[in-house]
């Protein structure tokens, strides 16, 4: 049987071809780039969790308990910041709690219990994913709670942390805050890339059109639980790794510990990171000057 030659590729399929690969050729630049980016950032992390290591050595060598609460919007970068601070640290005198929603026997108990489980033995660092404070806006914002139980928490919640600070434990409580744009985009990002879509759940669909909602009450629960004994520091997280690197300088000023560094700066950016009482009179301003809270 005679061989049939194949027909000449038309033109516009050789165009098509070109034009495709040339996108293709883009793409894995880009994620090239990315990817060294994210190495160099990794990078730069690293003396900080030497540090990190130094401290959880002084609180096991002190018989120590260390707490830090991670808040913040959905997206705001928290998970990545607690996977940072973690990923060194001893296991066995090192935990990140998570709490899903209470259980039925759970919410008839005192609200606090279930975390109160969960804090650290002596020597032990605990890394709050979320925490009590999800009464003062989830839980409010979506009516997971009572106007009353939402009072009574902010009556008592001070008056709680005072107590566990007098009774020794060192308690580090970080504001993961994000813009409305910056969240919307990384929404985004979760819901086209495969290996993300499992982070977006149906309360992430809800944050955009509840962005006032979470707002005023952010702001409620800064004015009313700030204290003394028990600052929030805000972390400006629209640069996630600049977030991680000063959220780790906040950690590391918690406390002192034995051979810190001396070849590092532990200031922590002020561009970054700001006080809730800075945070509470920013937002009073904004009101003031706007009519309403945009931060």
């Amino acid at each position: 049987m005679a061989e049939t030659t194949p027909p000449p590729t038309a033109p516009a399929d050789l165009t098509a071809r070109y034009e495709q690969a040339l996108r293709d050729v883009s793409r894995l630049r880009r994620e090239r780039n990315a990817l060294a980016r994210r190495i160099d950032a990794e990078g730069t992390l690293r003396p900080w969790q030497v540090e990190l290591l130094k401290l959880q050595q002084h609180l096991e060598a002190q018989n120590l308990r260390m707490i830090v609460l991670f808040e913040g919007r959905d997206a705001s970068g928290k998970g990545g910041a607690i996977r940072r601070v973690a990923r060194y640290m001893n296991e066995r005198h090192c935990r990140v709690v998570a709490l899903g929603r209470p259980t039925a026997e759970q919410r008839s108990q005192w609200y606090f219990q279930r975390y109160v489980a969960e804090f650290p033995a002596g020597g032990e660092l605990v890394l709050f994913d979320r925490s009590w404070y999800n009464r003062a806006m989830v839980e409010r914002v979506f009516d997971f709670c009572t106007a009353a139980e939402y009072r009574d928490f902010l009556r008592g919640v001070t008056g709680f942390e005072k107590d566990l600070i007098r009774q020794g434990t060192i308690l580090v409580k970080l504001y993961f805050s994000v813009t409305r744009e910056e969240q919307a985009r990384r929404f985004e990002r979760r819901r086209t890339d495969p290996l993300r879509r499992w982070k977006l759940s149906e309360i992430d669909l809800q944050a955009q059109d509840r962005w006032d909602d979470f707002t005023g009450f952010k702001y409620e629960m800064l004015r009313r639980t700030d204290t003394r004994p028990a600052p929030w520091v805000i972390i400006r997280s629209n640069d996630k790794q600049l977030a991680r690197l000063n959220a780790m300088k906040v950690i590391l000023g918690a406390t002192d510990y034995k051979d810190r560094s001396a070849d590092l700066d532990f200031t922590p950016d002020p561009r970054i990171v700001v006080t809730g009482a800075d945070e509470v009179a920013l937002m009073r301003t904004e009101r003031r000057c706007t009519g309403r809270f945009t931060a």
